[in-house]
């Protein structure tokens, strides 16, 4: 168990490592429906989606992780290190970058607000680290849903950048502006 959070009215948020062997199964099933089209697998066989995060669980710079609910998976996260990412040659990284990327598992039910309640834990999972000062995202223009759910988390927009796969927007989220928006609750 990497991280734990009791998230009020949604259950305990749990993030585990993401097991290329164990899940590619599970992530096959999530990257290759229509609704993750942004993902960039909707192609891939079982096999290809193991070698991704075989890979990417061989990086010191990346790293992917199952997003549980009580216990039951709901979602893929990943982060990553700017400066050792396509994104890092298409902006100029700062000391304390830190990239994310979300897809909730297609298909189910989601929890009312999920995101809304999911997307400030994880931010509150990278932040963890002291030396962390500015989250960095960059999802497809096309991508209306994800951009509406970034500028009511906090995000603030920055240009459009021509990544390998995709036209995308930058939008980050400093510590300073995550803590005024989402105050840390009180002990107790």
């Amino acid at each position: 168990m990497t991280y734990q959070e009791t998230l009020p009215g949604l259950g305990e948020l749990s993030l585990v490592e993401v097991d290329p062997q164990a899940h590619a199964e599970l992530l096959h099933g999530w990257v290759t429906q229509p609704r993750a089209v942004y993902w960039g697998m909707g192609g891939y066989t079982v096999e290809e989606v193991r070698e991704v995060y075989a890979f990417v669980d061989g990086l010191a710079t990346h790293h992917a992780y199952l997003v549980l609910l009580d216990g039951a998976p709901v979602g893929l996260f990943q982060t990553y290190r700017p400066e050792a990412d396509p994104v890092g040659e298409r902006y100029v990284v700062l000391p304390g970058d830190i990239g994310m990327h979300l897809l909730l598992s297609p298909g189910r039910r989601p929890p009312r607000d999920l995101t809304g309640t999911l997307g400030p834990a994880l931010v509150r999972f990278l932040f963890r680290d002291p030396t962390r000062q500015r989250v960095v995202v960059e999802p497809d223009v096309r991508n209306e849903l994800a951009l509406r759910r970034l500028a009511r988390s906090g995000f603030t927009f920055d240009d459009e950048i021509d990544m390998p796969d995709k036209r995308a927007r930058l939008a980050f989220l400093t510590r300073d502006r995550f803590e005024t928006l989402f105050p840390a609750p009180l002990p107790g």
